[in-house]
């Protein structure tokens, strides 16, 4: 099934919502970032699915071609540029393919691999991620009349945000080791600077350091969980109403 054709049964564009008719796959790990872009596919009239990993998205893209693909670049089963690289070259090619990561010097990477354009996290401007979309699509794909500008900013439900930490937890409570350890403190840093959460983006940034330099890093990982444990129980105390 083609999902790039952009007037099938979603509809035509209009100035509110521009990107009605469109498809788009985010392939992301990240439950918070996942929302934000849900949010802003709703707000923009598009159709978003979701794939949390390489594999699932090539389990997606063997059945569907959307009209627009954003690949994250820290995947559990690899780098998305990988992903960027092979559909870059596919025939026939995805009509807009874009990278986006919590790193923005990963644009030049995202670039070199065939992307069409970078979203650096977190993306909340409405404004910014229509304007980038529609910047790539056909002219004749557009709205018809001048669009309405929207400023509004994005914001996910904080409750995605602590699935994703529960995620951590439970991936070290597997007692990774190696590269399980460099995902770890990839996917931390990646959420915790989108969500503002500074003390658990410096627990992320030290394990990576440590990582780097080759070094022990149970300090840096008693670290983490001690935050986890704080932000997952006063999140449970309050569904329970303490």
């Amino acid at each position: 099934m083609d999902d790039s054709d952009h007037f099938q049964s979603g509809g035509f564009p209009t100035p509110s919502r521009p990107l009605t008719g469109l498809t788009l796959l985010a392939v992301e790990d990240s439950r918070f970032a996942f929302e934000a872009f849900r949010l802003l596919a709703l707000h923009s009239g598009a159709r978003l699915r979701r794939a949390d990993s390489l594999t699932a998205a090539e389990r997606h893209l063997a059945i569907y071609r959307p009209s627009a693909i954003i690949v994250d670049l820290g995947l559990p089963d690899g780098d998305g540029t990988r992903l960027i690289a092979k559909l870059h070259h596919a025939i026939p090619r995805i009509g807009i393919i874009l990278g986006t990561s919590g790193d923005d010097a990963a644009d030049d990477a995202v670039r070199a691999a065939g992307a069409d354009g970078f979203l650096a996290k977190p993306v909340r401007s409405l404004a910014t991620f229509q304007e980038l979309i529609l910047s790539l699509l056909p002219g004749g794909c557009r709205p018809l009349e001048p669009r309405v500008v929207n400023d509004e900013e994005i914001r996910p439900d904080t409750l995605t945000y602590h699935e994703d930490l529960a995620h951590i937890a439970e991936l070290l409570r597997q007692s990774p080791e190696g590269r399980g350890l460099d995902y770890v403190a990839q996917f931390l840093t990646s959420i915790a600077r989108s969500a503002g959460d500074l003390p658990l983006l410096s627990a992320g940034e030290a394990l990576t350091i440590a990582r780097m330099q080759q070094r022990a890093c149970l300090d840096q990982v008693a670290r983490i969980t001690d935050l986890l444990r704080d932000r997952i129980d006063g999140r449970s105390a309050l569904q329970r109403g303490i």
